[in-house]
């Protein structure tokens, strides 16, 4: 066994138990709030033997119960090839971990009255008032396009039914006419380049009938940027970030941070497919991509997800009223909806989903445990959450994991975490 094997096999950063600086929550045995320590012990071992074994490169995890932080445990690497060791700060790209935060900054002008759910897209941008949307022959999109039979909404693009698909989530003639993806999106177009290109193209689907992944919160949070005459990142940081002491997390790293920011392994461990971070967030973005470009600490997320399961509130703080929360995580689907979730992610097939994220509607049939009402959406850089209000549960598990692997760890995190609560 190598040096450098035996090191990844020892090596956790454990602060459970006494309280430490920057903690995002007051500190608890896991006993006090029903969770076994024995059993949480399991994560460890078995994060630790992954990384061993070169799954992974490190993890974080923050668990939370009845407001009480019980675990913030660091693993493995930041940088394996550079042998930088994980540290419970460490930054990470969250992806579309960034789309329920977006969410949160369209609701509070929802809340001044500056946006209204039926608003339509092209109240803000014009260009979007006449979409057309293709022809589907036999289920597959063809080249013919027929008039959009409604606008796309603020809540179509809050709840991914806007026809504004992501192209790298298919190979048909329409998504190979979109940017891949949200990151793919900032990479190569300014802001007004993006709506541009979008609303050149034809929708996939009339909007307001099919759940399908896309772009919707990459325009909400361009819509954001109109509205409030501030970049999202700018806006998100005075309303949101700061307000909730969210001081690791933005649209971009800067120097004096980068040691801190987690890198992939160089190679996909089943495809062998080369890996790198994207975005790069030490480069900047043509634009800040609501979608997917944020990066954050789980201190940070935890602090954010504490605040949804608190219904808008974070200590003295209030971000959102109580009912525009509910609102938000209520399911805006339907049964007039076809509900695609499960092709986006099929850790999360069969849920409903809310605004910006998804929301478990049955105890069963789901591939995780979990309780009705519970929430969350992840990110494809490795990246989870959730929140179980009924078991006052909130967990967040970061890893520079991106690809298919990051569906294994969902859920076998959701399992380690579950199986110990024994209240």
């Amino acid at each position: 066994m190598t040096a450098l094997r035996i090191f990844a096999t020892t090596l956790c950063v454990l602060v459970s138990g006494a309280a430490f600086a920057g903690d995002p929550l007051p500190r608890a045995k896991p006993e006090d709030v029903g969770l076994s320590s024995e059993r949480l012990a399991r994560i460890g071992a078995v994060l630790k033997a992954d990384i061993a074994d070169g799954r992974i490169p490190g993890a974080v995890i923050a668990i939370a119960r009845h407001g009480k932080l019980v675990m913030l445990d660091a693993y493995g690497f930041s940088d394996k090839e550079a042998g930088i060791a994980m540290t419970t700060d460490t930054i990470f790209n969250v992806a579309s971990m960034t789309k329920p935060m977006t969410t949160v900054g369209a609701l509070m002008l929802y809340e001044q009255g500056k946006i209204l759910m039926d608003d339509p897209l092209a109240k803000y941008f014009p260009k979007f008032a006449d979409m057309r949307v293709a022809i589907h022959d036999n289920g597959e999109p063809v080249a013919e396009t027929v008039p959009a039979k409604k606008q796309i909404t603020i809540q179509d693009l809050l709840r991914h039914t806007s026809g504004l698909i992501y192209g790298g989530r298919g190979n048909t003639l329409v998504h190979k006419m979109y940017p891949g993806g949200s990151v793919d999106a900032a990479r190569d177009y300014d802001g007004a380049a993006f709506l541009d290109k979008l609303a050149s193209l034809p929708l996939l689907y009339q909007p307001a009938t099919v759940w399908d992944y896309g772009f919707g919160l990459d325009v909400m949070g361009l819509t954001i940027e109109k509205i409030s005459g501030q970049s999202l990142g700018q806006y998100l940081q005075a309303n949101l970030f700061a307000p909730l002491g969210m001081t690791d997390t933005g649209f971009a790293v800067p120097a004096d941070k980068a040691a801190r920011y987690a890198k992939p392994l160089p190679a996909d461990p089943d495809t062998g497919k080369a890996q790198l971070r994207n975005p790069e967030l030490t480069q900047p973005l043509k634009f800040e991509c609501g979608g997917g470009c944020a990066s954050s600490t789980a201190s940070d997320y935890l602090r954010f997800a504490m605040m949804l399961m608190n219904r808008g509130r974070a200590g003295e703080a209030r971000v959102l009223g109580p009912k525009t929360v509910d609102y938000m995580l209520s399911d805006q689907l339907g049964a007039n909806i076809k509900n695609l979730v499960g092709n986006a992610d099929p850790t999360r097939a069969d849920y409903g989903f809310g605004l910006g994220l998804a929301v478990r509607t049955t105890p069963g049939v789901v591939r995780m445990m979990g309780s009705v009402g519970q929430f969350s959406w992840p990110g494809a850089s490795g990246t989870d959450w959730w929140v179980d209000p009924k078991e006052e549960l909130a967990v967040v598990y970061l890893s520079a994991a991106p690809g298919p692997i990051r569906w294994h760890y969902r859920q076998k995190i959701n399992a380690l975490v579950y199986q110990a609560i024994v209240d």
